[in-house]
């Protein structure tokens, strides 16, 4: 699901301390979204095509689908060039590129998680 205003609005008036956090969390959350921001992270534009071979098992469909979203929430711009063949390129935007120590967090983050988690299994321990 998209964020949308909507749901600004419900953080606005949510006491809800995590709102702000889920909001974040179905912007970038999904099956797609992070291997989407991968393909598109080392700066400059990229064509659907480059994106779509670099997924590998993604329908154009869904990658149609799921950068629209991305777009519609100001994470990447859609940039269309008035040729024959039609030309579509993607870039983050500069509120998507702080996304990048985001997900850096979120790497290191999982590599405890992982190791301590292996660490415990073997130690036949919970893991904590």
């Amino acid at each position: 699901m998209a964020y949308n205003r909507k749901m600004t609005l419900d953080c606005d008036s949510n006491p809800n301390a995590d709102c702000a956090l889920e909001a974040a969390l179905s912007i970038i959350g999904g099956k797609w979204k992070l291997k989407i921001y991968k393909a598109l992270r080392n700066g400059g534009n990229v064509r659907f095509s480059a994106i779509h071979k670099s997924l590998h098992d993604i329908s154009e469909k869904t990658l149609a689908a799921q950068l629209r979203e991305l777009e519609n929430d100001g994470i990447v711009t859609r940039t269309s060039y008035p040729e024959i063949p039609p030309r579509v390129e993607y870039a983050l935007t500069k509120l998507g590129a702080q996304l990048e120590p985001v997900f850096e967090s979120l790497n290191n983050w999982g590599k405890a998680y992982v190791n301590g988690r292996s660490a415990a299994v073997v130690a036949n321990e919970g893991f904590e």
